[in-house]
């Protein structure tokens, strides 16, 4: 279950961050909104992560795959340019959560 609660806190995160663009520095009242209630969800099941995961692994895990995701979001819907650097940076954020996971006794297995 600890993974699920760290999928929606991953989403909960993205889906505040990308809103803050739209909110245009909280002058928006839709955007502005999405952004406090995304980053509540995000961080209260980001704490009930933190139960059974470590945190230096949870914190990884969520980092890594808001700032992928963000970035892909940033693509999709603001026309953000994603050069090969840029990709393989993302490319490398997600081999080393992979390698957190199934290589790391620090990951709690």
């Amino acid at each position: 279950m600890q993974y699920v609660y760290l999928a929606i806190s991953i989403i909960a995160e993205v889906i505040a961050t990308s809103s803050l663009k739209s909110s245009e520095g909280f002058t928006k009242l839709i955007p502005s909104v999405i952004v406090v209630l995304g980053y509540g969800v995000a961080f209260h099941f980001l704490s009930l992560t933190l139960k059974t995961i470590p945190i230096g692994v949870a914190y990884a895990i969520w980092a890594g795959a808001g700032v992928t995701l963000v970035a892909v979001v940033g693509w999709l819907l603001f026309g953000q340019k994603l050069d090969a650097p840029a990709i393989v940076g993302m490319g490398l954020i997600i081999t080393g959560v992979v390698v957190l996971q199934v290589f790391s006794k620090a990951a709690g297995h």
